[in-house]
């Protein structure tokens, strides 16, 4: 059985840095994209970042320049690292990882990042 394990979240101040890590465990085959959503209270889902096994990248606009997504194919694991946090990037994070063409759709618990003002 797979599963999606996140870490890295936590209470941080504005303009602080947090980097979240996300590792499965199980086997999953054909890897496509690994991804970040987001969920703040009382709001939608949202994409934070998504990167595909071949090195595409893409990024919400309000993210830009400030969080990075990375990958480690072989460790079956995405990472982000958030700078220059701002109290509107608050909210539970959930990492997913994408598998074609199955189109099985993984997803972690989610973590919690706070920033305060």
């Amino acid at each position: 059985q797979v599963q999606l394990v996140e870490s890295g979240g936590g209470l941080v101040q504005a303009g602080g840095s947090l980097r979240l890590s996300c590792a499965a465990s199980g086997s999953i085959s054909r890897i496509n994209s690994m991804g970040w959503y987001r969920q703040a209270p009382g709001k939608q889902s949202d994409l934070v970042a998504r990167i595909t096994t071949g090195g595409s990248i893409k990024y919400a606009d309000s993210v830009k320049s400030r969080f990075t997504i990375s990958r480690d194919n072989a460790k079956m694991t995405v990472y982000l690292q958030m700078n220059s946090l701002k109290p509107e990037d608050t909210a539970v994070y959930y990492c997913n990882f994408l598998s074609l063409p199955s189109g099985d759709d993984y997803w972690g618990q989610g973590t919690q990042v706070t920033v305060s003002s």
